[in-house]
């Protein structure tokens, strides 16, 4: 390499959905795929995750062993590790983007700062519910996989989030997914909700 600086990938956007765990990220963005199944200009990429697929989550499967081989073969466009778990959004959303396309993934607020270079255009959404609700819903999920409840409720992010876009979820989900409709469609013109 000579040292040059890539330019960030575009000209598609990258819609990186954020939140704590029982804030309802993947609810939100399966109600949202099904609602734009027709229009292939926007992309769900499925995660892989060191951890079973199950209802709450479609991810794709992977040991320790077998992600860190796919890390090292650039399988990923971005990673990370929380909650005991590695997780991957696959590196063909380069593609998709570079082809116009608008990509969105439920992601880490770890990562938004390196999305934020890697890619010239991404918006951040953030979902969130009030703690009490958090709770209930980590409670209810029980994944066994998922460790201690309460740890993970408690969990505090130390890098800054700067949403573009706040969604709380504590109401109707069906509102809520209209809200993460409109951000993703670009529809975006009022403030933060």
């Amino acid at each position: 390499m000579d040292g040059a600086v890539e330019a960030p990938l575009g000209p598609g956007r990258l819609v990186l959905v954020v939140g704590p765990s029982g804030a309802g990220k993947d609810t939100l963005i399966g109600l949202v795929r099904d609602t734009l199944a027709s229009d292939a200009t926007v992309v769900f990429p499925r995660r892989v995750v060191t951890r079973p697929s199950s209802a709450a989550e479609d991810n794709v499967e992977a040991d320790a062993d077998g992600f860190a081989r796919l890390a090292a073969a650039g399988a990923f466009a971005l990673s990370w590790s929380a909650h005991g778990h590695s997780y991957g959004i696959p590196a063909a959303i380069d593609a998709a983007i570079a082809g116009g396309h608008t990509v969105v993934c439920n992601v880490s607020r770890e990562i938004i700062a390196a999305a934020r270079r890697r890619y010239a255009r991404v918006t951040v959404v953030e979902i969130t519910a009030s703690p009490e609700v958090l709770a209930a819903r980590i409670a209810a999920r029980s994944r066994a996989t998922d460790g201690d409840p309460a740890t993970r409720a408690a969990r505090k992010v130390t890098a800054p989030v700067m949403a573009d876009v706040v969604i709380i979820n504590d109401g109707a989900v069906e509102d809520a997914a209209e809200r993460l409709r409109t951000a993703i469609r670009g529809e975006v013109g009022e403030p933060a909700l």
